[in-house]
């Protein structure tokens, strides 16, 4: 049995983001492009926001009863 039977054939890939970042790895589909990496995914920068959409946190917590927060 050959020793890469159950290994499929890796070969250097360029991973392009559309942000620029270009990340080298290994992969048996050769070079390809993403939308989004690490480098500029909000989750991972740090810039994620939380954002309340159409008052809905004012809604439920009127609804339930719970104080409205201070800012």
């Amino acid at each position: 049995m050959k020793a890469t039977a159950h290994h499929p054939h890796y070969r250097p890939t360029k991973i392009t983001c559309a942000c620029g970042v270009t990340h080298e790895t290994f992969s048996t589909k050769g070079d390809f492009s993403v939308d989004i990496c690490s480098a500029c995914h909000p989750f991972f920068t740090g810039k994620q926001k939380l954002m309340d959409t159409q008052g809905r946190i004012d809604r439920f917590n009127k609804k339930y009863g719970r104080p409205a927060a201070k800012v």
